[in-house]
């Protein structure tokens, strides 16, 4: 008696087994990667800075001697059995440390940041709608600070000491010499003053009856000053950091074997010399991104822009202890996020480099 012939696997399982596999295999390969290992390790310390900088915030915070009850207490239409049932719902009748722990497992377990004493709305909802005008504003310094500063100081390097270089110098010197808020206000008398840039806001009065075109533009028709009075500063500085790292590169020895070779100029600078030079900007991204956002609040302020700078300015005027908490959660996960990614573009832009061997903490 023959045994039944064993049966053929449709076309349909033969491709699933067959993409199975290397599926499989990819995932391995991409979870014992040198990036998944740094990913997971810096995931760990960022949980750790989040951690303690709530507690310090928390602590900071609860030095205070007044809270957001103390400016209710001196209106006569609040009777005290109002204040003491406020008192209750915010849980500022309980230990500060209750208060920490309370929230803290809220953060953990919901992503609960708690209401807002002032809104009486979630900070979560409140942070997405702020979070995006912010990053917005950040993004568009970097690209137009990038985009302008290292070009003139490529420029300053290949002319060095030449007139044109000298100008750029000047021009550095004056733009660093510079305060945010001075540029701020300086651009705002500029707004006042011409017709041709709004004041302040996000948007003008008619933003709604706008087409999608027409609110994009209207959007970065508002972005225009308070993005220059971000970049002007940031551009100064990187501006000069890039003349000096593409000069240091051009000083190296294979920089003088390429031109004996008779390579041309522009290929030994666009190619060779300015890839390794930069290696030191892209590391300085991050705290270029931490430095815009805090450079944000003021433009913020000032142009009336609707971001996490201003509604963190609100929050620690009223003493609202969960949404100050939220906005200052918030704006420190955005620096780790900066840096995070400003190494993983350093490791794409560079291969050479070992994320495990930078000691970056």
């Amino acid at each position: 008696m023959t045994s039944p012939a064993p049966i053929d696997p449709s076309p349909k399982a033969k491709a699933l087994g067959k993409k199975g596999v290397p599926f499989f295999q990819t995932l391995k390969a991409f979870l014992s990667s040198e990036l998944a290992v740094y990913s997971v390790r810096r995931l760990g310390q960022a949980l750790v800075t989040l951690l303690l900088a709530s507690a310090l915030c928390f602590t900071v915070i609860q030095l205070s001697p007044s809270n957001y009850l103390d400016a209710l207490k001196l209106d006569p239409k609040i009777s005290q059995e109002r204040i003491k049932e406020l008192s209750q719902l915010f849980g500022l009748d309980r230990p500060p440390i209750e208060q920490y722990f309370r929230w803290l497992w809220q953060v953990v377990t919901q992503l609960n940041f708690g209401d807002s004493f002032i809104s009486q709305r979630p900070v979560v909802d409140l942070l997405w709608e702020r979070v995006p005008n912010t990053l917005l504003l950040a993004i568009a310094s970097i690209i137009l600070t990038w985009g302008i500063a290292i070009p003139l100081g490529i420029v300053g390097a290949v002319n060095q000491n030449r007139w044109l270089d000298q100008l750029l110098q000047v021009l550095s010197y004056i733009g660093q010499g510079f305060p945010s808020f001075i540029t701020a206000l300086a651009l705002l008398f500029f707004a006042q003053s011409t017709p041709f840039f709004p004041v302040g806001g996000m948007t003008s009065i008619n933003h709604d009856d706008l087409n999608w075109l027409g609110r994009q533009l209207d959007i970065g028709w508002h972005m225009i000053l308070p993005t220059l009075a971000l970049s002007i500063t940031s551009f100064a500085g990187l501006q000069r950091i890039t003349r000096g790292n593409l000069l240091d590169v051009l000083r190296q020895n294979y920089i003088q074997t390429a031109r004996a070779k008779g390579l041309p100029e522009n290929r030994v600078i666009y190619v060779h010399a300015l890839r390794n030079a930069v290696n030191p900007l892209i590391t300085l991204l991050g705290f270029e991104f931490a430095s815009l956002l805090g450079g944000a609040f003021i433009a913020e302020y000032f142009f009336n822009w609707p971001g996490l700078g201003r509604l963190t300015l609100q929050a620690v005027q009223a003493i609202d202890l969960y949404l100050i908490m939220g906005t200052l959660m918030m704006g420190a996960a955005m620096l780790i996020l900066g840096n995070f990614l400003a190494d993983i573009l350093l490791k794409v832009v560079d291969p050479r480099i070992q994320l495990d061997d930078r000691g970056i903490n």
